[in-house]
């Protein structure tokens, strides 16, 4: 490190000299190992770090935590802390800014659908100079809220505003996870720095598990779309696409409630419920392809039980959050996994009309709830829904998902009621003669699912369930309910493009995006996917 040595007014002997110079140094990076009690005492890891570093604890002007993750392995709980410290006389570390510049006479770009990729596209693209034109189906995020909370008391399901449809997308009354596998396709720092600046608290910055919860991501959607709408770009609600326009083999606008509307490019961002646009794409010619994804369960434990088998009855886990497991396992050549695993959270009604029932999960964020839920799920193959591809072509897989739902609606014995078996008597094969406390509020109802799904699920989820049981002892009980079903968790059809200029792979001008196209799985990874598509976007106009 190259330092300047200048003379200043009161530094006039070595020891202040070096004093002066170490504060005005770079801020210094800590890592501390404590325990869960010392973690959660901020005046107890800054004396440590004033310790460590060797100054006095006043000088210290701020410290931040850059990383924070618990480390439960070998039975002994830790907490790793990386830490910055800023000392007094240093810089203090620029507020997160982004830039969005005024696009109201920008190339117009057409984005269907309001999630996390179609979001963040709209974001990217302002950033580039082009103006993004929103069309989201269902209603914005605080009217959405109220047709949500009347799915949860079983009323009607409108088929355009509920917990996969409306402003934000299905993430954004679903937890809220920031997790993803994805990071090598995009900024991951950057996308969860932009949910910061937009409302989301710091804290997703440095945990290894970032989680933002439903009470507080419509929040940051709403302020989202003001940005999007503040620079020039245009949001519309209740509009729902019907047709892509194309023209000389390239996408050219859209057609909204009998209306054209054409702009330079269109992004398909609708998420992996939208079943009506992959119709309408394959009665357009449009090529689409079935490809593998996965069904099952959700499985609900107490959460007493899980902090006590993850934290080993440790005294200190009332300093810990709620505990999550990740489980994954081969049951007879197909994986097993959790999946979207909800730590203090509910199990919400996720079907998108009344002929289905689907369930999925959510957390708020202070994960207060007394139950812990986890998709439960296992691989689903070509193969498996090749019987219906003589008259379902390449949507035979929505096809097999559709029949799943409805087997469950069958079971359901009312309006948004949900079929359910307790753990042990599943993996037994035997009838449950009533049923644990749970958190799905519009309630659940005995059935043996292990009955009437397809038999090559119901196997490998029972197989699976005892080997978890001998990796998390205490998982298999009849403290837990398992319920039916979890059915959402990717697309069966991928709308296929190219991998270097992410256009369809015969139509120019039109970019398939995050979930609903297949290229994604989950928030992040669906806003990386359309920060990704809007760069294309942009090279593509060069």
């Amino acid at each position: 490190m190259l330092i300047t040595l200048i003379f200043v007014k009161g530094v006039n002997d070595n020891k202040k000299l070096n004093t002066f110079l170490y504060l005005c140094a770079m801020a210094q990076t800590i890592t501390l190992t404590l325990t869960p009690k010392q973690a959660a005492d901020s005046k107890f890891y800054t004396s440590a770090v004033a310790k460590q570093i060797g100054v006095k604890q006043s000088d210290i002007a701020l410290l931040r935590i850059v990383k924070r993750s618990v480390d439960a392995r070998r039975g002994a709980l830790k907490v790793n802390l990386t830490l910055e410290a800023f000392l007094d006389f240093e810089p203090m570390p620029e507020p997160i800014h982004f830039d969005y510049p005024n696009v109201e006479n920008g190339d117009p770009i057409i984005i269907i659908g309001a999630g996390p990729a179609g979001l963040f596209a709209a974001l990217r693209l302002i950033e580039l100079g082009k103006k993004p034109i929103l069309f989201e189906r269902g209603k914005d995020v605080a009217e959405r809220g109220k047709d949500i909370a009347q799915i949860q008391r079983g009323g009607a399901i409108d088929p355009d505003s509920n917990y996969a449809f409306g402003e934000g997308g299905a993430g954004t009354f679903s937890d809220g996870k920031l997790f993803t596998r994805s990071k090598k396709r995009g900024d991951y720092n950057r996308a969860l720095q932009r949910l910061v600046y937009h409302g989301a608290t710091e804290e997703i910055l440095y945990e290894a598990h970032p989680h933002i919860g439903s009470d507080r991501l419509p929040r940051i959607i709403a302020d989202i779309r003001r940005q999007i709408v503040e620079c020039g770009g245009e949001f519309f609600f209740n509009s729902r696409v019907t047709s892509v326009i194309i023209k000389d083999g390239r996408a050219v606008g859209v057609v909204v409630g009998g209306q054209r509307v054409e702009g330079c490019a269109v992004i398909v961002a609708t998420g992996h419920s939208a079943h009506d646009i992959y119709n309408m794409l394959d009665q357009s010619g449009v090529r689409l392809e079935a490809k593998p994804f996965a069904m099952g369960v959700r499985i609900e434990h107490p959460q007493a039980l899980i902090n006590k088998i993850q934290y080993h009855n440790s005294e200190q886990m009332e300093y810990l959050p709620a505990a999550a497991y990740s489980l994954v396992n081969q049951v007879d050549g197909r994986g097993v996994y959790s999946f979207c695993m909800c730590p203090g959270g509910f199990i919400v009604p996720a079907m998108t009309d009344d002929s289905q029932t689907v369930v999925n999960g959510m957390s708020p964020s202070h994960r207060g709830s007394p139950f812990a839920n986890s998709g439960f799920v296992t691989e689903i193959r070509e193969e498996d829904f090749g019987h219906l591809r003589a008259e379902f072509g390449e949507l035979a897989g929505l096809e097999f998902q559709r029949r799943f739902e409805a087997m469950a609606r069958a079971e359901s014995q009312g309006r948004q009621t949900a079929p359910a078996q307790r753990v042990a008597d599943f993996v037994a094969a035997r009838s449950s003669a009533s049923l644990p406390a749970c958190s799905y509020v519009p309630g659940i109802v005995p059935s043996r699912l292990d009955k009437w799904m397809p038999q090559f699920i119901a196997t490998r989820l029972r197989e699976a369930i005892k080997i978890f049981d001998r990796r998390m002892h205490g998982y298999l009980t009849n403290e837990a309910v398992v319920v039916g079903v979890e059915s959402r968790t990717s697309t069966p059809v991928r709308i296929p493009r190219n991998r270097q200029t992410l256009q369809h792979i015969e139509i120019a001008g039109l970019y398939p995006a995050g979930e609903g196209a297949g290229y994604a799985g989950g928030i992040i990874s669906a806003a990386l996917d359309g920060e990704r598509i809007a760069e294309a976007i942009a090279e593509a106009a060069r």
